[in-house]
């Protein structure tokens, strides 16, 4: 059985209803035929943008001609209130000095290092954890957050500055859509964004908590005191070509999509993961045979024997990537697939389309996470899977991911058991990330009976287990 698709949605709608589509959920926006088209044109009266699924396509944006392609400035519009001057929002020589600075905080080496804060926070969600009807993307955003806390500033999600920014940031992602409407008009710089009011409220609030950890960090870094885990790294690293450093403005920016990409984004994932592996009861019990295998005091090796489990998660980023849609312009006169692009169109790569797309998947909307063993699969996870975007832009924070995703979501197995609740079934929407539109529920029981492999015996009736 297939998870559920996004509502269905007309092929054809009015430039109005659209927008408002846009504004509250852009995935209902897309008509059915999309998920079949190499390249799809959408005009409105200001620009024109320009779907590419083509993998052709895909590969030269992001790889090809990358500085051709920069950021659209419209996605910008809607994440300037928290986001400000970061990485992710910035292009050319501006973009370029915050990667030379950040990257090296993020290579294999400091992986391992933070293994053990990663590890913690695990953990410390097991224990907080209890048995019954739990709503899961609550339950993951708060260990994803914890996850970042630890790694970027030594700090738990108890400490009292970590909870006012994961419970502010709560609300802010719940009123933040991926796009505002200013991205749609050709607006003056002075114009007012027509962001809502609590969007910028939270935004202000917490960039003023950020602000407060980033300049107690500098004084420790000035005094000698400070931890060395990922702010301190990036603090203190100079631009290899100009010995400069972040600003403290500059670094709250950091901190700010570092917060967003690591939080947001890791806790979408692990939450439908919880919820795909409660749908498919059997390729739960495999993850939990092999997290049964992980020693009691773990370390950075032991993520070497989770391969199926990472394999649960990237299927899980194939099925529902956190950010569906990436958004480029170009900068040059263009020809894609025959069609004349003149310069200053929306160029939008779309994970959500590719990743289900009829003519590049075998079963593209099935659950199937032993296709990643598959020969079959090689040319389409080098060609058509890009969840941390490819190139020069791919995410900074890719592999820390992909470590704390399969290494949370094993943790949570070997401990619990996530049952699906029937006529439950969560529905999808993008706001900053890919969520439930009502949030996902899953009956949750410790688990027991281990046998001398390390699996849970489950002694229920298998109609009790079936996916239906």
């Amino acid at each position: 059985m297939s998870p559920p698709k996004p509502t269905p949605r007309p092929d054809r709608v009015s430039l109005l209803r659209y927008l408002r589509l846009f504004r509250e959920d852009i995935l209902s926006a897309q008509p059915a035929r999309l998920y079949r088209a190499w390249m799809a044109e959408f005009r409105t009266p200001f620009f024109r943008s320009y779907l590419c699924n083509d993998p052709a396509l895909i590969d030269l944006v992001l790889k090809g001609r990358p500085d051709d392609f920069p950021k659209s400035n419209r996605i910008r519009e809607g994440l300037n209130p928290l986001l400000g001057n970061s990485v992710f929002v910035t292009n050319g020589e501006v973009w370029k000095r915050q990667r030379r600075i950040i990257d090296p905080a993020f290579e294999g080496g400091r992986l391992r290092d933070t293994f053990p804060a990663m590890w913690d926070a695990g953990m410390a969600s097991v224990g907080r954890l209890q048995p019954g009807v739990i709503e899961v993307e609550a339950e993951m955003s708060h260990a994803a957050a914890d996850v970042i806390f630890r790694t970027l500033f030594s700090i738990p999600i108890e400490n009292a500055v970590a909870q006012a920014v994961f419970h502010e940031f709560r609300a802010y992602q719940r009123t933040q859509p991926l796009l505002n409407l200013a991205a749609f008009l050709p607006l003056p710089r002075w114009f007012p964004r027509m962001h809502r009011k609590a969007t910028t409220r939270s935004a202000r609030k917490i960039r003023g908590l950020i602000t407060a950890l980033t300049e107690e960090r500098a004084q420790g870094i000035a005094a000698g005191t400070a931890p060395d885990d990922l702010a301190t790294k990036i603090m203190q690293t100079p631009d290899p070509l100009t010995g400069a450093r972040f600003a403290t403005e500059e670094m709250v920016d950091q901190v700010a999509i570092f917060f967003l990409a690591g939080h947001e984004t890791s806790a979408s994932a692990l939450a439908w993961a919880l919820y795909l592996l409660a749908r498919y009861p059997d390729v739960q019990d495999r993850v939990a045979m092999e997290a049964a295998t992980l020693p009691e005091h773990c370390d950075f090796a032991a993520m070497s024997g989770l391969k199926f489990t990472r394999d649960v998660f990237r299927e899980t980023l194939r099925l529902y990537p956190p950010v569906p849609m990436m958004v480029r312009e170009n900068t040059c006169p263009e020809d894609l697939r025959g069609r004349r692009i003149r310069p200053g169109a929306q160029i939008v790569l779309s994970p959500w389309h590719v990743h289900r797309h009829e003519r590049l998947w075998t079963n593209p909307d099935g659950f199937d996470p032993d296709r990643w063993a598959r020969e079959e699969t090689r040319v389409c996870a080098r060609d058509a899977y890009f969840p941390f975007s490819a190139g020069p832009r791919v995410c900074t924070g890719a592999g820390f991911a992909m470590v704390e995703g399969p290494l949370l979501l094993a943790q949570l197995v070997r401990a619990f058991r996530f049952d699906r609740i029937t006529g439950d079934d969560p529905v999808p929407v993008a706001h900053l990330t890919v969520r439930s539109r009502d949030g996902i529920r899953l009956r949750v029981t410790r688990r027991e009976g281990l046998t001398p492999a390390g699996a849970s015996v489950d002694q229920r009736p298998k109609e009790a287990i079936s996916p239906a």
